[in-house]
């Protein structure tokens, strides 16, 4: 059974709280009446209010005070305030704070009831997505990720199928899609569930100090090792190695990676003997491997030791199906973190998200919804709120994937993107890395791969 929304009635008048009680009791409502606003804080930590009708001016606290408060504590809470007195100042400061309405006494029967059928219908249609998001968290949701689609589907299948089995994975995919995720859940599927898992981030790992953060190094290995330590590799003994990133990887490093690979064994710096190590070992990377060998920045062998199996990821402008479904999970994550009152997104806020061309895929779709939540000033975001982090571009310039075209090659889209990004943050590097949320190092590989690392950000997009 649905309980019945509630509905708070504040003032020191008992005549005004009879009247709302006996408008709100027939349309389903149950009533907590109050005279006094330290009241009604008290008994809402009891039982949250789905409506308060407050009073504007009272003895010791006035409706504006208390409006603050309710929205501090309750945001879910709508408020609507009343006076005898009222003036259009406060009625603009009470809309200002996130009054739902502003009601002049003696009340109007007909105003009142008509804003109670829409405070009910709000609640239940708020039950009803509360029920719909738990119904698609259930069925839609895998280790974290969320989709319906059948590309989606299709990768929660493989992971099932997979990980009890495989020790070496090569996941692939755009910025973005959520490798890591799949990572973890090949890791808890499997077999390995309850030992550790290890990320390595290669794009951040400093080339001088490589051999020792994988491998461990003894005791005066090196200026600075006062004492013994444990490489990744061995701390992911019995466990998962996540290898993230891994395309980012210079030359010179992967022939010490690909020994260990080899050999099942990892020696410290500086020590004479070698240990072995029983590790599952997953890769991810948003480049063509393939494209990287023939260019000679990725070893082959390396490349096929790795990639036993492979998982790709779709992009999510590839599954606009499940921007709905994320857009719900995001939204209710956010609402919650932040303590806002946001229910939705508008019918005009949907058909934006839904006509994105997202190259930040999943990643920069949540991006999107947490901001929007932060700048909401209503329980739906607007078309407003979800435009507000666009990157920014010359009148009627729009990339190659906005405008639908097809690219001529994954390289080409990447080298737009950057160009595009370094002009948005008018050629601050550091801000374009923390846009495209790589490290700063991956970031100026980038720029040097596509001979950009002296572009202006007004530079061309083509060579």
């Amino acid at each position: 059974m649905t309980p019945r929304p509630v509905l708070f009635v504040v003032d020191d008048e008992p005549v005004v709280c009879a009247i709302v009680k006996r408008l709100a009791e027939p349309a389903g409502f149950d009533v907590v009446a109050c005279e006094s606003a330290a009241e009604a804080i008290a008994r809402m930590s009891e039982r949250p209010a789905d409506i308060a009708f407050v009073d504007l001016l009272m003895p010791e606290t006035n409706g504006i005070d208390l409006l603050r408060q309710i929205r501090d504590t309750l945001p879910a809470c709508d408020v609507v305030l009343m006076s005898g007195r009222a003036t259009i100042e406060s009625a603009v400061e009470a809309v200002k704070l996130g009054a739902r309405d502003y009601l002049t006494k003696p009340l109007d029967f007909e105003r009142v009831t008509a804003l109670l059928k829409d405070v009910r219908d709000q609640a239940a249609r708020r039950q009803r997505l509360l029920k719909a998001e738990s119904r698609v968290a259930h069925e839609l949701e895998f280790h974290g990720m969320l989709g319906r689609s059948a590309a989606m589907q299709e990768v929660f299948s493989l992971i099932r199928r997979l990980a009890p089995h495989v020790r070496s994975v090569l996941i692939t995919g755009e910025t973005g899609t959520g490798k890591e995720l799949v990572a973890h859940a090949l890791h808890r599927q499997g077999p390995r569930r309850s030992r550790r898992f290890v990320i390595v981030n290669c794009s951040a790992v400093v080339e001088t100090l490589f051999e020792s953060e994988l491998f461990g190094h003894v005791r005066g290995a090196f200026t600075g090792a006062t004492e013994h330590k444990q490489g990744l590799f061995e701390a992911a003994h019995e466990g998962t190695l996540f290898l993230d990133e891994i395309g980012e990887l210079p030359l010179s490093l992967q022939a010490k990676l690909l020994r260990v690979l080899e050999d099942g064994a990892v020696q410290r710096v500086g020590a004479v003997d070698s240990r072995r190590v029983d590790a599952c070992v997953f890769a991810a990377t948003n480049r063509d491997l393939m494209q990287e060998v023939a260019a000679g920045r990725f070893r082959s062998d390396l490349l096929f030791r790795l990639n036993a199996v492979e998982v790709v990821l779709p992009p999510l402008r590839n599954r606009p199906e499940d921007i709905p479904y994320l857009t719900s999970a995001f939204v209710a994550d956010c609402a919650r973190r932040l303590k806002k009152a946001v229910l939705g997104v508008s019918p005009a806020a949907e058909r934006i998200l839904a006509s994105r061309a997202w190259d930040g895929n999943v990643r920069e779709l949540r991006n999107t919804i947490e901001r929007a939540c932060m700048l909401a000033d209503g329980p739906y975001l607007t078309d407003r709120d979800v435009s507000r982090d666009s990157v920014a571009r010359r009148p009627g310039e729009a990339s190659a994937l906005d405008r639908g075209l097809a690219p001529e090659s994954s390289e080409n889209v990447e080298r737009d993107r950057l160009v595009e990004v370094l002009r948005s943050v008018a050629g601050n590097k550091q801000a374009a890395a923390r846009t495209m949320g790589i490290s700063r190092r991956a970031f100026y590989r980038r720029l040097e791969r596509y001979g950009l690392h002296t572009a202006s950000p007004t530079a061309s997009t083509r060579a």
